[in-house]
């Protein structure tokens, strides 16, 4: 069975590599690439639903520290900021979502081992 760490760690290179806040924004920020640019769009959905995957596959494994560590809030934070995202936004929704189901249920896993 895998653990919580070596979950996590498969997680952050998947999120890593779909991640548009350290090649797209900083493109945004210098006017190469507009805000509304629908690739831009779609790359940052397509990274949204990674988060919301990982987050579903690791609520049987993850550990609430772990899942503390994939929280999505922060770059949500940062694409709200820079106008690439609304908060009303379904994809962010659904990652807020699914981070508090994560944690609910490494909540409920770690209550039971107590």
């Amino acid at each position: 069975m895998e653990t919580s760490q070596d979950f996590l760690n498969r997680a952050f290179v998947l999120l890593h590599r779909t991640d548009p806040i350290p090649k797209r924004l900083p493109q945004v920020r210098l006017g190469r690439m507009p805000k509304d640019s629908p690739a831009l769009q779609a790359i940052i959905s397509s990274w949204l639903d990674a988060f919301v995957a990982v987050l579903k596959d690791g609520e049987s494994t993850l550990d609430v520290n772990a899942v503390l560590r994939l929280d999505p809030n922060p770059r949500l934070a940062v694409l709200y900021e820079a106008g690439l995202l609304d908060s009303a936004d379904p994809n962010a929704q659904a990652a807020r979502s699914a981070y508090a189901a994560a944690l609910e249920a490494a909540r409920q896993r770690a209550d039971v081992k107590v």
